[in-house]
């Protein structure tokens, strides 16, 4: 097969060819350099592969060898130059810029796009309260909705977000924005424990998230901030420490402020406004913003600073306490049951409970049960005390 045979072929042809003959890299090889290719494998086979591709002509060699080595000089662009057609002239010059990793506009807008949304998805400032309050400081609050759900809320400002970022350095990249749930467990009487629970990611563009939670009553603490994904964590704020109740001891709410002003000391009780430990002035704050009204002691709080304001102790307030203590247990139905050496009446059922005031002052009080046939007793030994303190009474003086 000549050049000029060559030349009539297809450039899916002329690459069959090439592969059927072993051409090293003929699939990235045109249609002008396929048919160089497969010249120069017919003159180094000879008459080895006579048979198959016949020799190029001289005349057809010399001038085709001339014309290849114009191109080979000049490149692959000043081929698409010389090219008869400004269309096809224009598509070479495509392909070239695609070559060397040019993006066309719709790109290069579509990813300016993309980064914009990935960097609001991670700000955390946006949208808060204090995103553009230099004066303002981060705060984080967490509310009780219920024994299985918590209500976080939190302001941060744009620098701490900044300094996050620097802090992280080249992690940020890949820093997610992060609520961080610490169970707090008493460790002795004064000291706590914090261990982390989990982290629960969260996005721009909001300030308050709902947390589920599991095995009340339990005590929880929030963090606020960026995890990498090194496993580096940044914190921009911590919440005040919040108890669930148990299941049956009260009722939810949707975190609507409305229903919350209507209960909110109670809310604002189980949240640990009124707890001795800590530092609940963020969850005061809050508080006092969204009801617009001063939060001072519960008694302030639910009749308001007049009632504080009487001036003196008054001879018409009475406020006793007293204790009874309810003994309940079950046996079978026909058993005997006695306490404190006294007989106790037993339900149809083997049930029983006896009440009765409780003495200020220490009392073993010792249960024993009978089988029916008189055989088998046992016996249960109860120790209960009571200690009541009477605290001296506070007196608010009226304001100046």
């Amino acid at each position: 097969m000549s050049v000029a045979q060559l030349k009539t072929r297809s450039a899916k042809d002329l690459a069959a060819l090439a592969k059927n003959k072993g051409v090293t890299g003929w699939h990235s090889m045109r249609k002008e350099e396929l048919i160089r290719a497969l010249a120069r494998l017919v003159k180094s086979s000879g008459a080895k592969r006579g048979s198959n591709v016949k020799p190029v002509p001289a005349a057809a060699k010399h001038s085709n060898g001339a014309r290849l080595s114009k191109r080979s000089s000049n490149g692959h662009a000043g081929a698409h130059a010389a090219g008869k057609k400004a269309g096809k002239s224009g598509s070479g010059n495509g392909r070239a810029g695609a070559a060397n990793g040019a993006r066309s506009p719709r790109a290069e807008r579509r990813l300016r796009q993309i980064k914009a949304k990935l960097a609001q998805s991670r700000d955390l400032a946006r949208g808060s309260a204090c995103e553009d309050e230099s004066a303002a400081r981060d705060r984080l609050v967490v509310m009780v909705r219920d024994p299985y759900w918590l209500h976080a809320y939190w302001e941060l400002r744009r620098q701490s977000v900044e300094r996050a970022r620097a802090a992280l350095g080249q992690h940020w990249h890949g820093a997610r924005p992060v609520l961080r749930l610490l169970e707090v467990t008493r460790d002795g009487t004064t000291s706590s424990v914090r261990k982390m629970v989990r982290d629960i990611e969260i996005h721009g563009g909001v300030n308050n998230w709902y947390i589920d939670v599991d095995a009340p009553p339990r005590s929880f603490q929030i963090e606020v901030g960026y995890l990498a994904l090194a496993g580096r964590f940044v914190s921009l704020a911590r919440s005040n420490v919040v108890s669930t109740p148990p299941v049956s001891a009260v009722k939810s709410f949707d975190g609507n402020w409305a229903e919350v002003a209507e209960d909110f000391d109670r809310i604002f009780s189980l949240s640990g406004g009124y707890s001795g430990d800590g530092n609940h002035s963020e969850l005061r704050d809050l508080f006092e913003q969204r009801l617009q009204r001063p939060m001072g002691s519960p008694m302030a709080s639910r009749f308001g600073l007049g009632a504080a304001r009487t001036g003196g102790t008054r001879d018409d307030f009475c406020f006793e306490l007293d204790t009874e203590l309810v003994v309940y247990g079950v046996t079978n139905p026909d058993a005997h049951v006695t306490l404190r050496g006294e007989p106790v009446r037993l339900q149809p059922d083997g049930t029983f409970s006896v009440r009765f005031s409780l003495p200020e002052r220490r009392q073993v009080l010792p249960v024993v049960a009978s089988s029916g046939d008189g055989v088998e007793e046992r016996t249960i030994v109860l120790a209960v005390e009571r200690n009541t303190k009477v605290m001296e009474p506070v007196v608010r003086e009226p304001d100046a």
